[in-house]
């Protein structure tokens, strides 16, 4: 039987939330000290471990089937391969940066400078968009420490926190675009492994939408039923179960991560008790 090669980074924060969410897909992987490669014991499914940026190329070649790596890295390479989804981690901007002391009045500020970058392409875009004309210096690693050694006026890089663009002089003045995991895919793939990406994407969306919503219980009298529905609409309808108090019912519904706390308000508001929210393992829709 054929098996799915997949590419992730062979280390770091995203690397670790990729096998984190296989892991959660249920997939069982072998090669725990993580050489090269890891095959699974459930599911015909093969890790290869790359560096992020050659990610991009092995799938465009059918070296791996599929890849998971930040968007900013398949915007970069523009290689021929398909992107299949975000997947809602490893988020972050890329964005430009100049030395702290500096007066920043808007774009123009970068006509005619030399800005440094491991991004070329992105950058390269983003200045011809706006009619900006700027000398790109391309940096393999450490782009924060140009403007200090005078090789560049400002930098373009990812910028999670802001504490490396501090610690070398730096301010943030412009987020040119934000970055995610995303999952790609070779564009040929036979019809067995789009069969086997297929229930791997089922079981990425089973998992995504539990991370994005909650179960919640809660006792509420039977005049609030309408209104607390209307609230909580679940992926149906809520379940409405009775109280051995009369006038008084459960109700058992889902409620999405983001509007938790003002729906918990709302609840309150109409004389809900006893909530209790719980998280879901796996959520099929």
């Amino acid at each position: 039987m054929s098996k799915l090669k997949i590419a992730i980074q062979k280390s770091g924060r995203l690397s670790e939330k990729s096998l984190d969410l296989l892991k959660s897909c249920g997939i069982q992987l072998s090669n725990g000290d993580r050489k090269l490669k890891a095959e699974s014991k459930n599911f015909p499914i093969e890790v290869l471990f790359l560096r992020d940026d050659d990610i991009p190329q092995y799938v465009e070649q059918g070296v791996a089937d599929i890849g998971i790596l930040g968007e900013n890295e398949v915007w970069e390479k523009d290689k021929d391969v398909t992107t299949i989804k975000k997947l809602g981690f490893a988020t972050c901007k890329l964005s430009l940066a100049i030395p702290k002391d500096e007066e920043y009045f808007g774009l123009e500020y970068f006509n005619n400078k030399k800005v440094a970058t491991s991004y070329p392409k992105i950058l390269s875009k983003f200045f011809t968009e706006k009619n900006i004309s700027v000398e790109i210096e391309v940096i393999g690693g450490s782009v924060e420490i140009a403007p200090g050694i005078g090789l560049a006026n400002a930098i373009f890089d990812i910028v999670s926190t802001g504490s490396t663009l501090l610690m070398n002089g730096l301010k943030e003045v412009e987020v040119v675009t934000s970055s995610t995991a995303v999952l790609i895919a070779n564009r040929k793939l036979n019809k067995e492994k789009q069969q086997i990406l297929d229930k791997l994407i089922f079981r990425i969306d089973a998992v995504r939408a539990a991370d994005e919503n909650k179960y919640i219980l809660l006792n509420a009298p039977e005049s609030a039923v309408n209104s607390i529905s209307a609230i909580l609409p679940g992926m149906k309808s809520p379940t409405i179960l009775p109280l051995s108090k009369p006038g008084w019912v459960s109700i058992h519904s889902v409620v999405k991560e983001d509007e938790f706390w003002e729906v918990i308000d709302q609840l309150k508001i109409l004389g809900a008790e006893g909530i209790l929210v719980v998280p879901i393992e796996k959520m099929v829709i």
